[in-house]
């Protein structure tokens, strides 16, 4: 169980490593934006994925080629609590919804979170995830 701490604010980095015109700085995402990219990253890195560091991710990759179907969404909701839980200490999660879309060979994911230690209202974040190969 991760250690509940109080911060004023998250930054990292934006992965699109663009610079500001103003100060030639890297773009920064700071508090809401910053974690909600990593919640993102975290559920879509595959375990081995990063260097020095094999088991961080989830392994959802592997189950978007299961059928579409509720055990499967039962098995990413599983996945994805888990995954959170695990590697990402600045949230608590309230709600994680997976809604099998067959018709469109994909699942609609919802995830709800409160931020530990800001003073921001619970955050919500919603994406889609398909198989590509």
């Amino acid at each position: 169980m991760p250690i509940e701490g109080v911060s004023r604010s998250f930054k990292d980095i934006s992965a699109t490593f663009k610079v500001n015109p103003i100060n030639r700085d890297m773009i920064v995402l700071k508090n809401t934006n910053a974690i909600a990219r990593s919640v993102r990253n975290l559920i879509l890195t595959v375990p081995g994925e990063r260097p020095f560091n094999p088991v961080l991710g989830s392994n959802i990759n592997n189950l978007l080629f299961e059928p579409i179907d509720k055990f499967t969404s039962t098995a990413i909701k599983s996945e994805i609590i888990n995954t959170l839980t695990n590697f990402e200490p600045r949230i608590k999660v309230s709600k994680v919804t997976v809604t099998p879309k067959v018709d469109a060979l994909l699942y609609q994911i919802g995830i709800q979170y409160t931020i530990i230690g800001l003073p921001v209202p619970a955050q919500e974040l919603n994406f889609s995830l398909e198989s590509t190969r």
